[in-house]
């Protein structure tokens, strides 16, 4: 048995045919087809089992390839330890984020950080708050930028910043042509939220509990860009994070935006985001560094800024004490 019939093994288990995994190979379609028999002998148990023309995982081929799976990772992510160590300067970061932190902080981030370590490859996720939980607890990212800390004993969360939430209306909306209302205002009307286990969603629960009512959900989406659109045809309101430009403008008296961004006066209305990691996993040197980047560019304003050195993080060890609020 070698990796890359291995490789060959998950590569057909995963719908690929023999012929096209052979010349990924860079083998004939009947070498690898005697390769997959000879590593059926070799494990005691048949693997494929053909269905029409196709080739299907049997119950034993399904537990195989679980394994199979958890070996070709641990040795990529080994051969790419191995390389960082070698040539500190490359190196992948594999991150993963909330969606709506794909349309502006994610993108500043990586963008500053490639400024000064262009030859570093990203290999970028994106997932609701326990998605990314679970691709920290399943290796598939080394880093988490989310919502919220996420309270699991093996996570160690740190707060990059705090971002405000608005009230977003229709531009027609009873309380558009005001800047600052009272959350109770709306506690009637029908609120577009994200689906159950975003953590915009609870977000937006516990600030109108705050407010003294339970909202009335009348739409539920899985993008922020979505709730945006709701709201700018006129079918609710909702609570939403919106970029600083886009807030600036949004709250001028101009007729021909479809929205109105409004801050709130009775609750707090912020959410927390922070980057995460595994606390028991020593991350490589690229991945270092993107958290330090990540806090300098965040501190005090969130502006970004150039990471200070080339030199691994030493930063002191990572706790569960954040730094101070910035309010909206």
């Amino acid at each position: 048995m070698d990796l890359q019939v291995l490789r060959s093994f998950q590569a057909v288990a995963e719908g690929v045919t023999v012929t096209e995994a052979a010349a990924a190979a860079h083998i004939t379609q009947p070498a690898l087809s005697r390769a997959l028999n000879r590593l059926e002998s070799e494990i005691g148990a048949e693997l494929f089992q053909r269905v029409g023309r196709v080739l299907q995982l049997t119950p034993a081929g399904r537990v195989f390839k679980e394994y199979v799976d958890t070996v070709l990772d641990s040795y990529d992510r080994g051969r790419r330890a191995v390389a960082e160590v070698v040539d500190p300067d490359r190196g992948v970061v594999s991150l993963a984020f909330l969606h709506t932190l794909g349309t502006w902080l994610v993108p500043r981030l990586v963008t500053g950080f490639r400024q000064h370590f262009a030859a570093v490859r990203f290999e970028l996720h994106q997932a609701d708050e326990n998605g990314l939980t679970q691709h920290l607890l399943d290796s598939t990212a080394d880093l988490i930028i989310t919502g919220k800390d996420p309270g699991h004993p093996l996570i160690t969360w740190r707060r990059l910043l705090v971002e405000p939430l608005w009230l977003a209306v229709p531009a027609r909306h009873r309380l558009a042509q005001r800047r600052r209302v009272r959350l109770a205002e709306v506690a009637d009307e029908q609120f577009i939220v994200l689906k159950a286990g975003y953590g915009l969603r609870s977000v937006t629960e516990t600030l109108c509990r705050q407010a003294g009512f339970s909202p009335l959900v009348g739409f539920e989406g899985e993008e922020v860009e979505t709730l945006r659109g709701l709201v700018a045809s006129g079918l609710g309101v909702s609570l939403i994070p919106a970029a600083p430009a886009a807030t600036a403008a949004a709250t001028e008296a101009d007729p021909d935006l479809p929205i109105r961004y409004l801050r709130l006066t009775d609750v707090r209305a912020v959410r927390d985001i922070g980057v995460a990691r595994l606390a028991s996993r020593t991350l490589p040197p690229a991945a270092r560094r993107f958290i330090d980047h990540a806090l300098n560019t965040t501190a005090g304003t969130g502006e970004p800024t150039a990471p200070t050195s080339k030199s691994p993080s030493t930063s002191a060890p990572w706790s569960r004490a954040a730094m101070p609020p910035r309010h909206p």
